[in-house]
């Protein structure tokens, strides 16, 4: 199994990342890639900033595997990638996994696009899933942002009725943009998920 290690970054503002991940599989290891993958996201649960993970295969023929693993820094992720868990947990999987292509990437979109692949050994490459529409992801977006903004008018309403309207809008932001990123959106996104893809091309 070769694993394609993207160097590190620190950044001073810390975002979300999610690392987008390619892994080719025989078919008749479907099972045991089941029993790995769940292992890993099982464990990387444990690690501090973890916010969320997931699979998804363009179809039951498909050996390609595509998975999102999402932490809330870089940092968070650093910590991850070198620990010594993952690493054993990779060991484990080198007779299973036949290759490999890690992808990071930052913001909310990285919950919704589908990982990029690319051509391994000069074997011809079977196209990723497309990502669900743009229409269906702000959907979605929507109606995470609308009860946040609703319930936080009236949470700040008592103290905030005096306040010029900018002063309002800014503290509003200031708390529902955390809120969406770590807790409404991973959440709303797994929900939503047989929605999101409905539709999408399989083969």
């Amino acid at each position: 199994m070769s694993v394609s290690q993207t160097p590190e970054v620190r950044d001073s503002h810390p975002a979300p990342v999610t690392v987008a991940i390619t892994r080719r599989v025989r078919p008749e290891d479907e099972l045991l890639m089941r029993a790995w993958a769940d292992a890993g996201t099982q464990m990387a649960s444990h690690f501090p900033g973890f916010l969320g993970s997931g699979w998804v295969r363009p179809s039951r023929q498909s050996t390609d595997w595509h998975m999102l693993y999402r932490f809330d820094s870089r940092e968070s992720l650093t910590t991850w990638q070198e620990s010594t868990e993952r690493n054993r947990w990779l060991t484990a999987g080198t007779n299973l996994v036949e290759d490999t292509r890690v992808e990071h990437r930052t913001g909310i979109e990285g919950w919704f696009d589908e990982p990029t692949e690319h051509a391994v050994d000069d074997l011809a490459s079977t196209p990723p899933p497309p990502a669900p529409p743009r229409w269906k992801q702000m959907v979605v977006i929507w109606l995470a942002f609308f009860p946040t903004s609703v319930a936080l008018t009236y949470l700040f309403a008592p103290f905030t009725g005096g306040w010029p309207a900018w002063a309002r809008v800014l503290l509003s932001t200031i708390v529902a943009t955390p809120l969406m990123t770590y807790l409404l959106l991973p959440r709303m996104t797994k929900l939503f998920h047989p929605w999101l893809v409905r539709g999408l091309p399989t083969d």
